[in-house]
């Protein structure tokens, strides 16, 4: 039984750290252990410890899911476990969630998971949800990169879709590249069917102004008769040894400039019956 055990281990290890572009002698002197050892351990001639296991893990930063994976393949039960993010055991980081979702208003903020599915979001992202096309984007489980990238859905708001687009694009393949998960690799060749241009009167009726170089990639969406401009940035929690955790991404939305900021606290105002 060992024996079917190391082979199951080993070809998965050697997966791991081919897709991580690691020799056999670099993530042993990473994990500090002998190259010979991590050969048999590969091989199936040598069986590894549990600790040895997640010592590899580490160092080829596999994701807690798969985390678990390996330990099943190597005889051993899986020490990471996955709740919902409801459940009371989480009951501070979702609080945490909640307080970053809301304290970043009036600008938009939302949480997602492994696969860009929405998880929750706060007021602001409402009247940019408005501008989707189709109504099936919207039904749960709402995918964000679908939203973005599909023609019925944000793209023809983008005024900088192109751009846009590329930015998305770059951050999915990085995820599949780390991850090796199946779920984003078929999003993204999903994505990449998509028409790269849409054919869109709200976008290409808005002629680009000159402006100084950016910092990041914006996110340009025209709302009405104004064009609101984004930089984003992406939050994790440290450290976590939930799966859930592990897997959950806050991203949020500040202004570009101060035409959007005014508009989007103009906006909030609106929502909270408050002058303007």
């Amino acid at each position: 039984m060992n024996s079917h055990r190391s082979a199951a281990i080993g070809p998965l290890i050697r997966d791991w750290r081919q897709q991580r572009r690691l020799s056999q002698l670099e993530l042993a002197l990473e994990a500090e252990i002998s190259q010979k050892h991590l050969s048999f351990v590969e091989s199936g001639r040598s069986q590894p410890s549990r600790d040895m296991v997640l010592l590899l893990a580490e160092h080829l930063g596999v994701p807690l899911r798969e985390r678990n994976t390996l330990l099943l393949a190597a005889g051993y039960a899986p020490v990471y476990l996955e709740r919902a993010l409801e459940d009371p055991a989480l009951q501070a980081a979702k609080a945490a969630v909640d307080l970053v979702l809301t304290g970043h208003e009036p600008y938009p903020a939302l949480a997602v998971d492994r696969h860009w599915t929405l998880l929750a979001a706060n007021a602001a992202v409402a009247p940019l949800l408005a501008l989707v096309g189709d109504a099936d984007l919207l039904r749960p489980p709402t995918n964000v990169l679908r939203l973005a990238l599909h023609p019925g859905g944000l793209a023809p708001a983008t005024v900088n879709f192109d751009e846009w687009r590329a930015h998305l694009l770059a951050r999915l393949r990085q995820q599949v590249r780390l991850a090796a998960d199946p779920v984003l690799a078929d999003l993204l060749a999903e994505f990449l069917a998509y028409p790269a241009t849409p054919v869109s009167s709200a976008a290409s009726a808005v002629s680009a102004p000159v402006m100084e170089p950016a910092i990041a990639v914006p996110l340009r969406l025209r709302v009405g008769e104004a064009v609101l401009s984004f930089i984003s940035t992406t939050t994790v929690f440290g450290t976590p040894v939930d799966i859930t955790l592990s897997e959950l991404a806050l991203e949020t939305f500040f202004p570009a400039d101060a035409a959007t900021g005014q508009a989007l606290r103009a906006m909030a105002a609106t929502r909270c019956g408050a002058p303007d």
